[in-house]
């Protein structure tokens, strides 16, 4: 059956919204209507009456530098089911860890071929990384990614390996053989490490959180290059991941068992999450 015109007119500008809202890219904060113009293909006038509308909507707002996202976007991705129930379990395990190496962590998903970071607490060492709640980054290029990566299915790294990978600094990894080894040690460790292959002068170590075998989320910590820390760095991040990937677990067999998942979950809850990081 063929559409009305006002049916089609509308279809049309939802979709130029939508190329509006995907022209923003991790890391940027604002964007000029040039920007915009260039990024969408749209011409300027078009853009300019599309993003009132959005900021209408407090989809974009707008001040002196340009156009950026508006509340309105956060506020509906924190309803999103998985993402929000994701956030909220890892909150105390991200914090924690946070507490004990005074570092940024991250919490991110895999969406397609790239990582979406679905939290992050900063650190005092923050400057400069590309990461931000909401924003993504290759799969090859983070910490995380190759951790979700690694304890994918065949067929997932298959798919990704088959593709161009993407570089965002000079280290990053490119060469599909590489990439195939590197996974190799990741799942025989169980930790990913990301040597300044997103941010000149940044490293930092991942760990998978699984639940029933499957790869949910992955958890990192990110630090300067010159601070190298890794051995502890890496051990604090597994017992984090480790401890959310067990208080998911229990939190699944308590909706589908009875008093004894109920019982573990309350025997976890009062114990410790994470290793002490006191520097030797």
């Amino acid at each position: 059956m063929t559409r009305n015109p006002a049916a089609r007119d509308q279809a049309n500008m939802l979709e130029k919204c939508l190329r509006i809202l995907q022209a923003f890219r991790s890391g940027d904060r604002h964007l000029r209507l040039v920007d915009l113009a260039e990024r969408t293909g749209m011409p300027k006038s078009t853009v300019h009456r599309l993003a009132g509308v959005l900021i209408d909507q407090r989809l974009l707002t707008q001040d002196q530098d340009g156009y950026q996202l508006g509340l309105a976007l956060f506020e509906l991705s924190s309803l999103v089911p998985v993402e929000h129930q994701l956030r909220l379990a890892a909150l105390p395990f991200l914090q924690d860890l946070f507490m004990a190496t005074h570092e940024t962590v991250h919490l991110g998903v895999r969406e397609g071929l790239d990582v979406v970071y679905v939290e992050k607490i900063h650190g005092h060492s923050d400057l400069g990384l590309p990461s931000r709640v909401g924003g993504r980054l290759p799969l090859n290029c983070t910490g995380i990614g190759k951790a979700l990566l690694a304890f994918s299915n065949d067929e997932v790294r298959t798919d990704f390996l088959a593709r161009p990978l993407r570089r965002i600094t000079e280290k990053s990894i490119v060469d599909p053989a590489r990439l195939l080894r590197e996974l190799a040690e990741v799942r025989a460790t169980g930790l990913a490490f990301e040597r300044e292959e997103a941010t000149p002068g940044r490293e930092c170590v991942a760990a998978p959180v699984l639940v029933q075998g499957e790869v949910v989320a992955a958890m990192s910590i990110s630090v300067p290059a010159s601070a190298y820390r890794m051995p502890h760095l890496a051990a604090a991040v597994k017992t984090s991941a480790l401890g959310l990937s067990r208080y998911l677990r229990n939190a699944q067999e308590l909706r589908h068992g009875g008093p004894r998942s109920a019982r573990r979950e309350s025997d976890y809850r009062t114990a410790p999450r994470i290793v002490s990081m006191r520097s030797t």
